[in-house]
C-alpha cells in the first residue's frame, strides 16, 4: 500500500493553504449548488450532495451554512448556475495538469487559467491533451490514525474498493466511478464518517520532478490556480521526492 507522493504532497499543501486563505467554503459551496442542481436537495437520494456535505464538514463549515447553501441551491430564483469545465495542459517539467473549474462566466475563467499556466512557463492545451494520462475514479479518504494498513486493506476488500493506499496522513480508498456511493456507505458502516469522498482523477503514469527549481515553479502555478475562486481542484501527475517536498513546505 505504498502511497503516491504526488497525492501526499498536493493534498497536504492544498488542505493547509485553503485553510489559510479561507477559500474552501466558496469551493465547497459551489459543489453543493451543482450537486443540488444536477440531483436533488435530499442527500439520502443524492450521492454527490452527500459527498459535498462530507467535504463541507471536513472543512468545518457551520451546519447552518451548509443547510442555507442547500436551500438556496434548491430555489430556482435564488441559486447561481455554474458550468463544470475541465482545463488541461502542461506545467513546468512537462508535468500533466488537470484543472477542474465551476464557473458562471467562462469568458473570465479560461483567460485566468491560461495566465496561470503561462506565468511559470507552462502551457494550457486543448481538451484531451493530457486527459488520457489520468483515470476517473471514486476516492474515499480516512485519517491514517484510523487503523493499520492491514485493517484498512481488509475494510477496502469488504467494501468493494479496488485499492487502498497510505498517502502521508491519510488512507486513500479508490473504486470505480459507479461504485463510489456503495463503497463509501460500506466504509462508513465499518469505519465511521470519512474525511473525504468524491469523484476525481488519478494519474496513470507519473512525471518525476527531481529538481527543486522545477518543483517550486510547479507549486507556484498550483498556488495561482487554487487561488482562483472558479477553480475547484488541481490534479497533476507530478512525482516529487519527499525531501524536495519538505523543503518547499517549510
Amino acid at each position: 500500500m505504498a502511497g503516491h507522493s504526488q497525492f501526499k504532497n498536493i493534498m497536504h499543501r492544498k488542505g493547509k493553504q485553503d485553510a489559510v486563505r479561507g477559500k474552501i467554503f466558496t469551493k465547497v459551496g459551489r459543489e453543493i449548488v451543482i450537486s443540488v442542481k444536477t440531483g436533488s436537495p435530499d442527500p439520502a437520494s443524492n450521492p454527490r450532495l452527500r459527498n459535498a456535505i462530507i467535504a463541507a464538514r471536513e472543512a468545518n463549515m457551520p451546519k447552518d451554512r451548509i443547510e442555507a447553501a442547500i436551500k438556496k441551491a434548491a430555489s430556482a430564483s435564488d441559486a447561481e448556475n455554474y458550468d463544470e469545465i475541465r482545463y488541461e495542459g502542461y506545467g513546468p517539467g512537462g508535468v500533466a495538469v488537470l484543472v477542474m473549474a465551476a464557473t458562471d462566466n467562462r469568458n473570465r475563467t479560461a483567460p485566468d487559467v491560461r495566465a496561470a499556466f503561462a506565468k511559470v512557463g507552462g502551457n494550457m492545451g486543448e481538451t484531451g491533451s493530457v486527459g488520457f494520462m489520468f483515470k476517473h475514479v471514486g476516492l474515499v479518504t480516512y485519517p491514517i490514525a484510523k487503523g493499520s494498513e492491514d485493517a484498512m486493506m481488509e475494510a477496502a476488500i469488504e467494501a468493494g474498493a479496488d485499492n487502498c493506499e497510505a498517502a502521508g496522513e491519510i488512507y486513500e480508498f479508490t473504486c470505480a466511478v459507479e461504485d463510489l456511493a456503495s463503497v463509501r456507505d460500506a466504509l462508513i458502516a465499518k469505519l465511521g464518517e470519512p474525511s473525504g469522498a468524491k469523484l476525481t482523477f488519478q494519474p496513470v503514469t507519473m512525471a518525476p520532478v527531481n529538481d527543486e527549481e522545477t518543483a517550486q515553479k510547479l507549486m507556484k502555478m498550483i498556488d495561482i490556480l487554487e487561488d482562483l475562486d472558479d477553480v475547484q481542484e488541481v490534479i497533476t501527475n507530478a512525482d516529487i521526492p519527499d525531501q524536495i517536498a519538505a523543503k518547499l513546505a517549510a
